[in-house]
């Protein structure tokens, strides 16, 4: 039963990440110091440091506004597409570390990133499409990213 949570959080995770592709880690890192995430004794354990947390945060609130520029590249371009895969990646496997299950969270948040990149450019073009300027698609795009990507990280302390 634990693998069907690792991977459902971690698709989710992934899922975040292919909105905004440092929110997944900041806020597993964010989880970790909490408590919501274990990562004691663990290879994850790094990430609660506050270093960590700091460049991981630092690099959210630079994509938080970098987004909102409009020279941005398509999240569908190959480097951006690629950093998302990674974070995605790499948020799932923290999360799977938890429960002892790194690859297949690995996996799983990969698969989640592929879903939130073209799912989520997808549903941004056609919100913007509807309002006739991307900024408040941008927005709302922000908000879910953060505070679903909070909810989710905070969900795995409960499982």
């Amino acid at each position: 039963m634990t693998q069907l949570w690792v991977i459902l959080f971690a698709v989710l995770i992934g899922v975040i990440a292919g909105l905004r592709a440092l929110t997944a880690p900041a806020a597993v890192a964010w989880g970790a110091v909490f408590g919501w995430v274990e990562v004691t004794d663990r290879w994850s354990e790094w990430i609660a440091h506050p270093i960590a947390v700091t460049v991981l945060t630092v690099g959210l609130l630079i994509e938080l506004v970098t987004d909102q520029l409009p020279s941005t590249p398509t999240r569908r371009t190959a480097p951006q597409f690629i950093s998302r895969l990674f974070t995605g990646a790499f948020a799932g496997a923290l999360i799977g570390s938890a429960f002892f299950h790194t690859f297949v969270g690995l996996g799983a948040g990969m698969i989640g990133a592929v879903l939130g990149t073209l799912g989520g450019a997808a549903a941004r073009e056609r919100l913007a499409a509807r309002r006739g300027k991307d900024w408040p698609a941008a927005l709302a795009e922000d908000v879910v990213a953060v505070g679903g990507a909070f909810l989710i990280v905070y969900l795995v302390s409960l499982v």
